[in-house]
């Protein structure tokens, strides 16, 4: 798989400082490892899943491939790029979706998308050609001059798509692409997810959703505790079990417990 690798991430390593209040509930400690030595590939136009529980550690690894936050040791590659080395060449080559993105409630689609696309150097006639594509692929366009204020949750997710991926990457990186969504919203996103599989893109997402990663997922790794405990693809991962069945055996594992 060596030169289908998109990404390469070695021995990434991210501590936090506990407030005080968390201190007491964490037994005194002042520190918590949030990923512990993590490192996987991900090969070019595959799903590549991170599978965990919340706070296992699934969006601090995922901010650190976007550059967002800094490792404490480690580093990761994506298309040769080193996140730690060279962030701003890395963000050049992702699109990056997560709920931490606010836009502001007063601002429109057509604004939104304009701008994001000046950020990226996107020329005109380029931003104009993927502001049709894609407002008509989410339904944005009945919408586009409708201040995010005013549209409903599952519009406000699509415009944050929509945006993420103006300079239309390769590598696209997605913390929890459908929480919160209507099952109608979600559909579109997982769909256009693999739509944009199918066009060669390369895709990392992070869920606690077995049904989202068993419908799309190529690859998965399963992180507890911020350390990955398992590593494989889909079908060798649910050879014997479901995803689910599998996910707790291994979680019962991860946390000493017998069977």
């Amino acid at each position: 798989m060596k030169d289908n690798v998109i990404l390469n991430v070695e021995h990434l390593t991210k501590t936090f400082r506990l407030p005080l209040k968390q201190q007491k509930l964490e037994g005194g400690n002042k520190l918590k490892v949030a990923v512990n030595d993590i490192s996987f590939t991900a090969g070019r136009g595959e799903i590549f899943g991170l599978l965990g529980p919340n706070g296992a550690g699934k969006t601090t690894t995922l901010r650190m491939l976007a550059t967002l936050i800094k490792p404490d040791s480690g580093d990761a590659f994506i298309d040769g790029v080193s996140v730690v080395g060279d962030p701003y060449g890395v963000r050049g080559k992702i699109g990056f979706l997560t709920s931490e993105l606010k836009l502001e409630d007063f601002f429109t689609p057509n604004y939104l998308f304009d701008f994001f696309s000046g950020l990226h150097n996107v020329p005109d006639d380029v931003r104009d050609s993927r502001k049709r594509a894609l407002f008509a692929r989410f339904g944005i366009d009945k919408f586009a001059e409708v201040k995010l204020g005013n549209l409903s949750t599952g519009m406000k997710q699509k415009v944050s798509i929509v945006v993420s991926i103006v300079h239309d990457p390769d590598f696209i990186i997605f913390d929890e692409p459908t929480n919160g969504l209507d099952v109608l919203t979600a559909k579109t996103v997982t769909d256009y997810l693999t739509e944009l599989r199918a066009e060669g893109k390369s895709i990392i997402l992070s869920t606690h959703i077995f049904s989202l990663a068993e419908k799309l997922c190529d690859r998965v790794g399963v992180i507890i505790d911020g350390r990955l405990v398992a590593l494989d693809s889909l079908a060798a991962l649910t050879a014997e079990k479901n995803l689910e069945d599998k996910f707790f055996d291994l979680y019962s594992e991860a946390k000493g417990e017998g069977a």
